[in-house]
């Protein structure tokens, strides 16, 4: 498989692109790889990268884009923060992405037993830490149920995969509201932005479409 060019960049639609992502996914959990040459798209893409997709990730040691959506070089922009979520640092490089460099798909992917969302649940406090859970922290307030505030918490892995699902979808709505760039692209549907969540039981990805 080669890497991508201007020509198969352009041709890639935000449909196309989300359904290569599923293939790619579907790949990974049968243990099964495209075929590809990776040091040969190194010499590929020497002059220019034409990615098709940007995912929005969590630095888990366990959720790499590239291997999960079984993608090579050239093919996909990687954002990884701890908790999935945008500043204007992560906006700025996204607009980057969609504007200039031409991706057609957004991808906000969280995934379960989230270790920032767990300490966002828990209120933990460290550092630099404190501040950036604060982040994800409208996600636990708008996840309502339970009530009790004894099972709000990371003992509760149901309460804390919703967390992480609500912050998938108050990371999409931060986008549209911070980025007047990506919201008229996705407006002008030159570009589409979903959320995903990540299962690190069996590898599968649910898309929230």
């Amino acid at each position: 498989m080669k890497a991508h060019t201007k020509e198969t960049q352009t041709a890639m639609t935000p449909q196309k692109s989300l359904i290569t992502l599923k293939e790619g996914n579907l790949r990974f959990q049968k243990s099964l790889k495209a075929d590809r040459n990776l040091l040969e798209q190194v010499n590929d893409t020497k002059k220019g990268q034409f990615p098709f997709a940007t995912i929005l990730s969590c630095i888990d040691s366990r959720v790499s884009s590239e291997l999960i959506f079984d993608q090579g070089i050239g093919d996909i922009f990687s954002v990884r923060i701890a908790g999935n979520f945008v500043n204007e640092d992560i906006l700025g490089s996204m607009e980057f992405a969609c504007k200039l460099a031409g991706t057609k798909l957004i991808v906000v992917l969280g995934h379960t037993s989230c270790g920032a969302v767990k300490g966002a649940c828990d209120d933990a406090k460290l550092g630099n830490l404190t501040g950036m859970l604060k982040k994800i922290k409208p996600a636990v307030e708008a996840v309502t149920e339970p009530k009790e505030a004894s099972v709000r918490n990371s003992s509760n892995e149901n309460f804390v995969n919703e967390v992480a699902k609500k912050n998938v979808e108050l990371t999409i709505d931060n986008i549209i509201k911070q980025s007047e760039v990506l919201a008229d692209m996705h407006n002008n549907k030159e570009i589409q932005i979903i959320g995903g969540m990540y299962n690190i039981q069996d590898g599968s990805v649910t898309f929230y479409e």
